[in-house]
């Protein structure tokens, strides 16, 4: 491969993201977030160390004897693979009594 193609290979990888749009009264927000961020948040959330955390949190906090099951990343690879392949995708679209508006799309 070439070095030219590797780095349009990276750089369309980086500009697939997840847009969230808020529309309240006047304004309009748009946050961008990339499919890489995706990645490394459920990288964290799925590591053992962060679910004991959760669990002892949740244990110390809580009377109910809920624990926060452990879920594999192998699982859910293939989610966060098929998803970034669903360009458009809408996962939510909102509208609140106040106007508020939010939509999430992939």
């Amino acid at each position: 491969m070439l070095p030219q193609q590797m780095v349009t290979k990276y750089w369309l990888s980086l500009s697939k993201m997840i847009k969230i749009k808020i529309k309240v009264k006047d304004r309009r927000i748009i946050i961008p977030i990339p499919y890489a961020f995706l990645h490394l948040s459920t990288r964290v959330l799925t590591s053992k160390t962060i679910l004991v955390h959760i669990n002892r949190a949740i244990e110390k906090n809580g009377q109910n004897h809920f624990q926060f099951p452990y879920i594999s990343w192998n699982d859910l690879k293939p989610l966060l693979k098929e998803l970034s392949e669903q360009r458009g995708l809408l996962l939510l679209e909102t509208n609140l009594k106040d106007g508020t508006e939010v939509s999430i799309r992939l």
